[in-house]
């Protein structure tokens, strides 16, 4: 894994730990986010994480472009030996699968996907070798999922399933991307699952919907009073299926302010996911649903 350096501009370094995502690229990145921010360099103004990379942008008036260089490399150096673990939390997203607010925008959009035929879950299935959108739906709430960043647009997360590369769920994006996509679906393109969090045009699959507001800049929505992005890098996700009675009465909690999301602080650790996936990711719900 060799971390490249590039500038952007003059007040921009773009730090590239590695040309694919994987977790111990994410875990880098986070590492030295948290360790540029801890460091309070003078002259840095925004650092902005993402799944395998971050930039870091600086005020070249208080600190020189080959300066700012010197410290991150020599942070990175320091990150490499610290402890490949995070205080985070589990949470739980409920989803409507098969809604049919997604699919009526599906069916709109068939001349820009590679199955005008099938559904965006039936393709999906058929491309990691499932017999039916059941079976792709199962394999898609079966294991937890990390944001690994957030951002796109405003609140929405990318999710990467906690699982061994071989079972990691993959579908290309849509030929050419739709003008409309609700808010609020759950999608997937590559090997990524994201959260539409506003109405707009988008190109990932589409497999349901959660009535779970994720963004809120009103910050009317309970949950989301103190700050209007509900996810942040390295939470973990645990997806709820629901039928639409459910949905109905969640939608109607969150107008009341009677809904909130279950939540548990847990510490990922690295070293022990990669010895034992199944294992965390069991003790993961277990302690998301205190069982």
């Amino acid at each position: 894994m060799k971390t490249r350096y590039s500038f952007g501009g003059d007040e921009h370094i773009f730090v590239e730990v590695d040309e694919e995502m994987s977790l111990d690229a994410f875990f880098k990145s986070l590492s030295m986010t948290n360790a540029v921010r801890d460091a309070d360099i003078a002259g840095v103004t925004e650092i902005c994480p993402a799944n395998a990379s971050l930039q870091v942008k600086f005020d070249p008036d208080r600190i020189k472009p080959d300066d700012l260089l010197a410290e991150l490399k020599s942070l990175e150096t320091a990150s490499e030996s610290a402890e490949k673990q995070i205080a985070t939390r589990i949470v739980e997203i409920p989803v409507y699968y098969q809604d049919p607010w997604t699919h009526e925008t599906l069916m709109r959009f068939r001349e820009r996907h590679q199955d005008p035929n099938a559904t965006d879950l039936d393709f999906a299935a058929r491309v990691n070798g499932m017999a039916t959108a059941e079976d792709f739906i199962a394999a898609h709430h079966g294991a937890p999922w990390f944001v690994s960043m957030v951002g796109f647009v405003s609140g929405l997360p990318f999710l990467y399933q906690l699982v061994d590369r071989e079972r990691q769920l993959e579908v290309p994006k849509y030929l050419r991307p739709r003008t409309d996509t609700p808010k609020l679906t759950v999608g997937h393109g590559g090997c990524f699952g994201c959260i539409y969090s506003v109405r707009g045009a988008g190109g990932y699959q589409m497999f349901g919907i959660t009535p779970m507001p994720i963004y809120d800049p009103t910050q009317t929505v309970s949950y989301l009073s103190d700050f209007m992005v509900f996810f942040k890098p390295g939470d973990i996700v645990k997806w709820k299926p629901i039928g639409r009675d459910e949905h109905d009465q969640i939608e109607k909690d969150v107008e009341t302010g009677a809904f909130a999301p279950l939540i548990r602080n847990v510490t990922f650790n690295l070293a022990d996911f990669n010895s034992d996936i199944d294992g965390t990711n069991k003790k993961l719900t277990e302690t998301l649903y205190g069982s």
